[in-house]
């Protein structure tokens, strides 16, 4: 990661609390705008108020109060997307364990989030004291061990004398370890100098990692030596891309190469699909078009930074040999069922194999011979009820590099899934941890981070009904992204895993809300549509005249109309959930 420089005047408002001209607030205000944040998402609340005025009081960061800690937590999240790191602002318990679901889907999706809580008066540590906020015991750490499973360093700082040493270590652990860090600063010691403290801090200086030489050449070597034995190898590249910074090396090898170049579904927007050896998504049974037949057919096959789990491999169903086998993971590299080499680097190895490699373009031959171009136009009968792939036929239609996409939990996963990105389209979602209502919250941060796109969010009602609350902070932050809000009427991913009336939810008029919510201040402007020729105007409108709007466009659709790919993945998937006890 890039470390910016220190710009700006310092702090004024606590000048008269730290004549030494250095707090602690000062230091983690000057901290965050150094690494790269420049806004940061909060909540009040009465342990954080005195650390939040430091905040405020840097010029170069910008606090951005949300409506609840899950979605500064969420937005916190799409922010270190596009930004490299997040971070949010929350109160004792009552904050920090409504953040924690946050806090968790970053850990999972290897995000640097920096996570910081207001905390009890350092005076009231190692008492008999009973605070609010807490469950009613006079014991400070149940926040503490709730965080330990889901951040890689935790920083309790109630104490001036190692404050600094603990801000630091935090903050440089997260960006190293690429996950989230929890502070946790008393709520008295913000405002307070220490020597510590007494000058700017120094920017800091990340080591880069670095092979060991012997293990790289080993395992560049043998696999040098599999692949160039193989007739019709491929390419897939995985999640695990983001966490390795390993996207330009990626590229490197599959230009050298001249494999084949699927993308695992939970890493679309890591591999530029404007590539011309790109094929596709690979997922098993419900693959893009002649990918999953090139992919499974190979002699040998080389996934870059994979994650497999219930949901990669649709329900355990993937026809993935593991002879054929070659897995590149972040700091190990290895071959079928052996040899494995660890402490060697993604980007290293990449980088090394691209230059030994033998050019092999049979399986892309392969793929052109048997691919055939989606070649029907969908048609539709005059005022037919808007059908979900006709939406999505004009949302690949507005894709461009000045745009990203953020796709919902449900079946937005399967429609985003199979648009064609163009070069620089961002493109985000949260699949290993799937939490729904997500896109809200990352919506907001992303397109805070991203000033120079315009977001595309795909939600579906149910998840919308979970955050809902935050297209107020977009509101107030000015952001203009498009909202697609798919009216379904229900939780349609779960009915093709396991139906039952607890899927069916409340309709509500969600323009009507969203209009509730702007009330007159800010720019916004909605519209409801149930045929094509209304969806055609409304994006007309949302990209012409109120292209400077956030727009928030209800589209109403049949609850069955659900893609053939959700319908295959639910059964499998349910399939798995549903395997009986093995006998003892």
């Amino acid at each position: 990661m890039e470390i910016q420089a220190i710009h700006g005047s310092g702090i004024t408002a606590c000048s008269a609390q730290a004549p030494a001209g250095g707090s602690l607030g000062s230091h983690l205000a000057k901290r965050l705008v150094q690494i790269g944040v420049k806004d940061v998402f909060s909540v009040p609340g009465d342990f954080n108020l005195a650390l939040l005025d430091h905040l405020i009081a840097e010029p170069e960061l910008n606090l951005i109060g949300c409506c609840n800690e899950l979605n500064a937590g969420y937005a916190a999240d799409g922010y270190a997307r596009a930004k490299g790191v997040g971070a949010c602002v929350v109160t004792f318990t009552v904050g920090g364990l409504s953040v924690l679901n946050a806090i968790a889907g970053a850990y999972s999706e290897n995000l640097p989030v920096i996570c910081i809580v207001g905390g009890p008066n350092s005076n009231d540590y190692g008492t008999n004291r009973i605070l609010h906020h807490t469950i009613g015991l006079p014991d400070f750490s149940q926040e503490l061990r709730c965080f330990q499973t889901v951040t890689c360093i935790q920083a309790v700082v109630n104490n001036l004398d190692d404050a600094h040493e603990l801000i630091d270590t935090a903050i440089s652990t997260a960006l190293k370890e690429s996950k989230p860090a929890y502070i946790s600063i008393s709520c008295n010691l913000p405002g307070l100098s220490h020597p510590t403290f007494a000058r700017e801090p120094v920017p800091f200086f990340l080591a880069p990692k670095v092979s060991n030489q012997l293990g790289l050449e080993a395992a560049v070597d043998a696999t040098v030596e599999f692949l160039n034995k193989a007739v019709k190898p491929v390419i897939v590249g995985g999640p695990k891309l983001r966490v390795a910074k390993a996207q330009q090396a990626f590229l490197e090898f599959a230009n050298a190469s001249g494999y084949p170049v699927a993308v695992m579904p939970s890493a679309k927007g890591l591999v530029p699909e404007h590539h011309p050896h790109f094929i596709g998504t690979y997922w098993g049974a419900v693959s893009s078009s002649f990918c999953g037949e090139i992919v499974e057919s190979a002699d040998a096959y080389v996934f870059v930074g994979p994650i497999f789990n219930d949901y990669s491999s649709v329900g355990y169903s993937l026809l993935i040999k593991k002879e054929k086998l070659i897995s590149v993971q972040p700091n190990r590299v290895t071959i079928c069922n052996g040899p494995s080499f660890g402490w060697v680097f993604m980007t290293e190895f990449l980088s090394a194999l691209a230059k030994k490699l033998k050019k092999n373009s049979t399986a892309m031959e392969n793929f052109r011979r048997i691919y055939v171009p989606p070649g029907v136009a969908l048609t539709r009968g005059k005022d037919e009820p808007l059908r979900v792939n006709i939406l999505f036929k004009h949302i690949q239609e507005m894709l461009c590099q000045e745009t990203a996409v953020i796709a919902e939990t449900g079946d937005s996963w399967f429609n985003c899934q199979k648009l064609r990105l163009p070069e620089n389209c961002g493109y985000e979602f949260q699949m290993q941890y799937g939490s729904i209502g997500w896109s809200v919250g990352a919506t907001l941060g992303y397109a805070q981070a991203a000033r120079n796109k315009r977001v595309i969010a795909c939600i579906g009602d149910g998840s919308f009904q979970v955050t809902a609350q935050d297209v107020s902070t977009m509101l107030r932050c000015g952001q203009n992204s498009i909202i697609f809000l798919i009216n379904n009427g229900g939780y349609t991913i779960e009915v093709e895993i396991h139906d039952g009336p607890y899927n069916v939810i409340k309709n509500w008029d969600y323009t009507g809300l969203v209009n509730a919510i702007h009330n007159g201040e800010g720019n916004c402007w909605t519209a409801k549509v149930r045929t094509e020729d209304e969806l055609t105007e409304a994006i007309a409108t949302a990209t012409g005249t109120h292209k400077d709007c956030l727009c928030f466009i209800e589209v109403l659709v049949h609850k069955d109309d659900t893609s053939k790919e959700l319908l295959e993945w639910g059964s499998r998937v349910s399939s798995a959930n549903s395997r009986p006890p093995n006998p003892q």
